[in-house]
């Protein structure tokens, strides 16, 4: 799995979230979550000191806010349905610009808005700042389910060779006058799909056979699992931003 395998998300910049080990900032991303989840809906305050938080994460890895604004699009769909429910949410209600809109259906539509939008950006900063063979090694070293990993790690390692066998299947098919584009041509798509499943189960074969003989016990080498792992003090640097999150979710749900 060589160091050119960057997801599309990852942004390759000198910065100190970026030299932290993949570790720290799962552990990091994932508390910060459960922390924005348990937060109160009714503490509007809470929200803004995770905004800060995000704020001061994306400047010290230098992803700039119209990066994270672009890519948070992906929860479109959900902001859509947090709009909709101070129309349908039953209970009070109340009147604003000619609108009468639910107090419970505000209520859970910002509750959605807000936890998701703060979800989504804690996962582009992780993804901005960690390459995805670190992401899967910090998950080994955090003890995540081998199987996870393992099929990750393929996943990984053959997806530019998957696609680059099945750029030169469709070239082969086009050259022979077969290019399916419509409904009635999908017979063609289909069987190309089917031979792809087939040399990508037995090229499976082949490469699981050779690693076996090669020593392959059916987990990451410990070199590669142990080198550079999280110190001390990298681990007490991470734990700023949850700790701060976990600080005011607790003051939050005790005002509550």
């Amino acid at each position: 799995m060589g160091v050119g395998h960057a997801h599309v998300l990852y942004l390759d910049r000198t910065s100190p979230v970026h030299r932290l080990p993949p570790e720290v900032k799962i552990t990091a991303m994932v508390v910060f979550t459960l922390a924005v989840v348990a937060t109160p809906r009714e503490a509007l305050w809470a929200f803004g000191g995770y905004a800060v938080l995000v704020v001061a994460v994306a400047a010290l890895a230098r992803v700039s806010p119209g990066w994270l604004l672009t890519r948070s699009l992906i929860e479109l769909p959900f902001v859509f349905f947090a709009f909709a429910l101070p129309f349908l949410g039953t209970g009070e209600r109340v009147d604003w610009l000619g609108l009468h809109l639910s107090v419970d259906g505000l209520y859970g539509g910002w509750n959605i808005l807000a936890k998701g939008t703060f979800g989504v950006l804690a996962s582009l900063l992780l993804a901005a700042t960690t390459t995805m063979r670190d992401l899967i090694v910090g998950l080994d070293r955090l003890r995540c389910p081998q199987i996870i990993t393992q099929i990750a790690t393929f996943m990984l390692r053959y997806l530019d060779v998957l696609v680059g066998e099945a750029r030169r299947m469709r070239i082969a098919r086009i050259s022979r006058g077969d290019d399916p584009r419509f409904l009635w041509q999908l017979r063609g798509f289909a069987a190309g799909v089917g031979t792809l499943f087939l040399r990508a189960y037995e090229r499976g074969e082949r490469v699981y056979l050779a690693m076996v003989s090669r020593g392959y016990q059916g987990r990451m080498p410990v070199l590669w699992r142990s080198a550079g792992a999280a110190t001390v003090g990298q681990w007490l640097t991470a734990a700023t931003v949850p700790v701060c999150a976990a600080t005011i979710a607790a003051v939050a749900v005790g005002l509550s």
